[in-house]
Formats: structure tokens, sequence, C-alpha cells
């Protein structure tokens, strides 16, 4: 048995829909109010692959306010068992331009690992500008933490 829809009738649920768009409203596809860390890309691949890789939404992890990304499953134990060792020493932004006293989002392509420690970059330069004076550089973006923003 075929039911046909009337003209009327169909323009009506139309305007129904339009109405009440709150009953036809996609959710969010991410999790609101938990930032992401590294623009998805997986802190522990540095450290294990030696380059950055894109994590996935479904090996996620929470960790000091923001969302972390990981590759594989294994990368995500390992954050868990150590975070502190794998989390890129400022977070979301440039250790170079935290040692001047500036607040830049960091480009996860851009990455330097020194004495255990992962830092990104706002820009390609970024590593070699920081490792020229390494110790100096280090020093003033620890001092400078307090710029960086509270989760």
């Amino acid at each position: 048995m075929k039911t046909r829809l009337s003209r009327r009738d169909a323009v009506g649920v139309v305007v129904l829909a339009a109405a009440c768009p709150w009953a036809i409203a996609i959710p969010p596809a991410v999790p609101q109010g938990i930032p992401l860390a590294m623009k998805g890309y997986d802190p522990v691949s540095y450290f294990t692959d030696g380059k950055p890789t894109r994590g996935f939404p479904e090996i996620e992890y929470e960790w000091d306010g923001l969302r972390y990304r990981f590759a594989r499953a294994e990368h995500r134990e390992l954050f868990k068992a150590e975070p502190v060792r794998y989390a890129p020493q400022f977070g979301n932004f440039c250790a170079m331009a935290l040692s001047k006293g500036e607040l830049v989002e960091a480009d996860p392509e851009n990455w330097l690992i020194s004495d255990g420690k992962l830092y990104v970059f706002g820009k390609s330069v970024g590593p070699d500008l920081f490792r020229k004076d390494l110790a100096r550089n280090v020093t003033k973006a620890n001092q400078n933490r307090t710029l960086l923003p509270k989760h």
C-alpha cells in the first residue's frame, strides 16, 4: 500500500521543520569546552616514530585541560603513563615566541626534541632559532609560562 503526500501536506512539513530548527539540529562533532591539543597531532609519535603524525578522534585522552589524540592505542597508553614526558613543553604555543614574551599558536609540523622534551613552534625557522641559544631560550620560555592561558 503506497501513501502519497499531498502538496499541501508536504509544504506543511517543510514549514514545520523550518519553524523548529532545534528539532533537526545536528549535534556538534567535537566535544565542547575541552580544547584540542597540538591540532590533533599525536605527541608520542615524535618520540616513537621521529615525526609528527595525526591522531584519531576515536583515540583521545584528556590531560591538563586539553584533549590529546593518538595514532595508535599504544601511544595513548604510553601518554597516560607519563604525560609530562610526552606533552609539548608549552602546550599549543610556540616555544621560541614564548621565550620572547609572546604567545603564538604552534604548528606541530615545526618541532624539536631536546633533552627528552618536545617543543613545538609557530614557524619552520623556530627549531633552529631556539636551538642556537637553547639554555637561554628554555629559561626565558619557562619564566614566561605565566603568559600561558589557564584551562
